[in-house]
């Protein structure tokens, strides 16, 4: 009513500058995401300007936004405001009355956190167990699962350079298998943990022994240091019932 038209779309436009590797944590990528799914699936968002980082830092966020928001990601500013509202930072023609091309007068800039403000000078992640995978290798660790619904959980992170991960069902007890001698229930493939710390958990509709392991065997060269935590959680007796139910119904 203030401005005397109806709203038809809100735009809201991401600026990435000065975007690092210290802010993809993921984490807190994901609350980001859970947070702003309700918003951006109506909304194009806007990203100006891309730093280099820009492309690992959207491979994250990525799966947040629908398909159509994807493409819209890279298209210019003009096309969805008049270039007169669009600050000259941005590619339009506004300026503060000083000149100033960011507008800082009429934009409320974010930028780093005030030291002041920290809890503590760095948020360390604490990991249960480290080991050295030498290079043409993998390291496996095996965890018994009694109950069907039991959840696997894990964190891991390596130092220099990716490291390989997937989770295995044994066919045979009593004897190591290989990755192909066993049933791959967690797709195996490359992390960047060495930027990104990696997280993850898996339903284990299924008892049997599991394998979580960490795959070096494309390194000809380097070994990698991974440090990790796993842990098992029990299914409350409901989600234990249903499952049993539908591994019931598979097996008919």
């Amino acid at each position: 009513s203030q401005l005397g038209k109806k709203i038809e779309m809100v735009l809201m436009v991401y600026d990435c500058e000065g975007l690092g590797l210290k802010h993809l944590w993921k984490p807190a990528v994901e609350t980001y995401g859970e947070v702003l799914t309700p918003i951006l699936m109506p909304t194009p968002p806007i990203h100006t300007p891309a730093p280099k980082i820009f492309p690992v830092a959207y491979n994250l966020v990525k799966h947040f936004l629908s398909e159509d928001t994807r493409k819209k990601v890279v298209e210019v500013l003009q096309k969805y405001i008049d270039p007169e509202q669009i600050p000259v930072e941005y590619g339009g023609t506004l300026t503060d009355p000083n000149g100033d091309p960011k507008c800082s007068s009429k934009i409320n800039y974010g930028g780093e956190v005030p030291q002041h403000y920290y809890v503590r000078d760095q948020l360390t992640q604490q990991y249960e167990h480290t080991v050295v995978v030498n290079r043409g290798s993998s390291h496996q660790v095996e965890y018994e699962i009694l109950f069907p619904g039991c959840v696997l959980r894990w964190q891991f992170r390596s130092e220099g350079a990716d490291i390989g991960f997937g989770v295995y069902l044994k066919t045979k007890v009593g004897e190591r298998q290989r990755a192909g001698e066993m049933t791959e229930v967690y797709p195996n493939q490359r992390y960047n943990s060495h930027l990104v710390p990696e997280d993850g958990s898996l339903t284990c509709s299924t008892p049997g022994i599991y394998v979580l392991r960490f795959d070096n065997t494309y390194s000809y060269l380097h070994a990698k240091k991974v440090s990790y935590s796993l842990e098992v959680l029990r299914p409350d007796a409901a989600s234990a019932q249903q499952i049993q139910k539908l591994g019931d119904k598979l097996s008919e």
